[in-house]
């Protein structure tokens, strides 16, 4: 198994229940390919550099998991399809 870091980017527009179920989504997707959800650190909300789909602003959150090759690859695929995301990235971690 190998370690990786997923940052996302939710609109500034959403609600607290609206973020959190977007993130137990994010969770879910990676628990669903075999992965192992660590530590999620919680969303600060940030000025972004550039306009994204009409936001100036925006939540970030990173998340730690551990999970096989494949996963990253998966889970990029379904986050790919959510509305609530603007931005997202997966990084793998040093051993």
């Amino acid at each position: 198994m190998n370690k990786y870091e997923l940052a996302v980017i939710l609109g500034a527009n959403l609600e607290e229940d609206e973020r959190n179920a977007a993130l137990e989504q994010v969770k879910g997707f990676i628990t669903r390919f075999g992965g192992q959800v660590g530590e999620v650190e919680d969303g600060s909300k940030k000025k972004l550099a550039y306009e994204i789909k009409g936001q100036t602003e925006a939540f970030y959150y990173f998340v730690q998991f551990e999970a096989e090759n494949s996963v990253p690859g998966q889970v990029e695929a379904e986050l790919r399809l959510l509305e609530n995301v603007l931005r997202f990235l997966v990084v793998k971690k040093e051993a």
